[in-house]
C-alpha cells in the first residue's frame, strides 16, 4: 500500500481500536469478563472487516478508476450487511455477551467511518498526477 494510504488506515484503526478499548472496560465493568470478550471480539471484526474494505476500495481505484464510487458504495453497503450477520449469528452465543459485541460493533463501525472521513478530508491527496520528469509539455 501507498504511505498514504497506510496513514489513512493507520487514522482509522487507532481511534476504532480506542473506542473498542473503551467499550471492553466499559463492558467488562457492567457485564464482567464476557463483556469484555464481546467487545474485544466486535473490535477485531470492525478493524478486520473495515481495513480490508480500504485495501480492496484502494485496489480498485488504482486500477479501474472508473468503477471507484460505484465499488465505494457497494463495499460499504456489503460491509454493513455482513457486520449484520456477524450480529445475528452470535445474538444468542454463550462465548460472550452478545449485548456488549452488538454495541460495541455498532460503536466501533461509526468511530471507522468517522476517523476515515476525517482523514480523508485531511489527507492532500493529488488529482492529477504531476509530469514525473519534471517539465511540462
Amino acid at each position: 500500500m501507498p504511505s498514504n494510504d497506510v496513514r489513512i488506515l493507520a487514522q482509522a484503526a487507532v481511534p476504532t481500536a480506542a473506542v473498542g478499548a473503551i467499550a471492553a472496560v466499559v463492558s467488562g465493568v457492567v457485564v464482567g469478563g464476557k463483556g469484555a470478550i464481546g467487545a474485544g471480539v466486535a473490535t477485531l471484526i470492525v478493524i478486520l472487516f473495515m481495513g480490508l474494505g480500504l485495501y480492496i476500495l484502494q485496489r480498485t481505484a488504482k486500477s479501474l478508476p472508473h468503477l471507484f464510487q460505484a465499488m465505494g458504495l457497494m463495499l460499504y453497503a456489503t460491509q454493513i450487511l455482513l457486520l449484520f450477520v456477524f450480529l445475528a449469528a452470535f445474538k444468542n452465543t454463550t462465548l460472550f455477551h452478545p449485548k456488549a459485541f452488538a454495541f460495541t460493533l455498532v460503536a466501533g463501525t461509526l468511530a471507522w467511518i468517522a476517523a476515515q472521513t476525517r482523514a480523508h478530508m485531511k489527507s492532500k491527496i493529488l488529482y492529477v498526477e504531476p509530469d514525473k520528469s519534471g517539465h511540462s509539455s
